[in-house]
């Protein structure tokens, strides 16, 4: 089978880091185009991928023979060339969050059913080992029910990771729409989804710009979180962790207690209710700084070749956001929220 001709809008970090290194690496993908704003910075990816550059992504849809595009753009503009890319028939992979509002993410959905292409959230936390292996564990009913837990992601904010640094996009609401909780909040919060198996019914959250100056969006944010089973806990986003990084997620069950991320030499930790403890090393959940494959662009592929589903789909992608406005709907409101 001939390679999938792919495109990448949007040249920013995520791009660099992950779509188009991952792309290159895949054996059954082809990198054909590349589009962002700055002129320079398109044309210094393309030279780099072999692709053609572009500035106009409605331009970039009509590349002969494009057969997918990752959305990797500021959030704002996430929903829109989603759309654009699904109405031109080309299949989508979409950086997270996948949408600035609830109409936003069904109309992306709707775009897909109606195209018949595939539609993907790059929702790459369910993917990291730690986090697979901690999904059998809990799965396997051998800690019994979760009764509460805890969960953070934490930096000391994109100006570190983004090629614009403290003047990017990510500090303007205009282009961001939201702050931390978008960009690390959701992520937590699509984690707690998939490993839980449940959803998120009920959310009290405070949301608020604490550290990063000239900003009009959020750098911190602390939530409550109900699931539909009763169990409670919280989801902390944060853009002010000094001096590393925090990923962790640590589960209290019936017979024990899970922890994810927290030791750097073994990710997941089971500790038994009557003293045991079982360690597993099971690789990394990646970092700003350490980056791992992701999976997300070889399981994109994968399901482009074979016509399957994703299973990180616009769907999911939605239930997700549908946390974070619900925090931001909380904080504004000072309520809690029900989803």
């Amino acid at each position: 089978m001939s390679k999938v001709k792919v495109a990448v809008i949007g040249c920013g970090s995520i791009a660099k880091h992950r779509h188009l290194p991952e792309y290159h690496l895949n054996p059954n993908a082809e990198i054909v185009a590349v589009c962002d704003r700055n002129k320079e910075r398109a044309a210094e990816v393309a030279e780099k991928y072999g692709a053609k550059a572009y500035i106009d992504y409605q331009e970039l849809l009509q590349h002969d023979g494009l057969d997918a595009v990752s959305v990797c753009t500021a959030n704002v503009s996430h929903a829109p060339i989603t759309i654009a890319g699904l109405e031109a028939g080309k299949h989508v992979l979409c950086e997270k969050p996948m949408a600035t509002s609830h109409e936003e993410a069904q109309a992306m959905i709707a775009a897909a059913e109606k195209s018949g292409k595939l539609l993907m959230i790059g929702h790459n936390q369910r993917l990291m080992p730690p986090h697979q292996k901690a999904k059998a564990i809990l799965a396997s009913g051998e800690l019994g029910r979760v009764l509460t837990f805890r969960t953070a992601f934490g930096h000391g904010g994109p100006e570190q990771w983004s090629v614009d640094g403290a003047g990017g996009w990510f500090f303007q609401k205009k282009q961001a729409f939201i702050g931390a909780m978008g960009d690390l909040g959701v992520h937590k919060a699509d984690l707690l989804r998939y490993l839980l198996g449940e959803e998120i019914v009920e959310v009290g959250a405070f949301v608020d710009t604490l550290a990063k100056q000239n900003t009009d969006v959020d750098d911190n944010a602390v939530c409550i979180v109900k699931t539909e089973s009763g169990a409670i806990g919280t989801l902390v986003a944060s853009w002010s962790y000094q001096p590393k990084e925090d990923n962790s997620t640590v589960f209290y069950c019936e017979k024990g207690t899970l922890r994810l991320a927290e030791d750097p030499e073994y990710g997941v930790i089971v500790e038994y209710s009557n003293g045991d403890r079982t360690l597993h090393q099971v690789g990394a959940v990646a970092t700003n700084t350490a980056q791992t494959t992701s999976g997300i662009i070889d399981a994109f592929i994968d399901h482009i070749l074979t016509g399957t589903q994703p299973a990180i789909s616009g769907e999911e992608g939605y239930k997700s956001l549908k946390v974070i406005l619900a925090a931001l709907e909380s904080a504004e409101t000072k309520r809690i929220v029900r989803i």
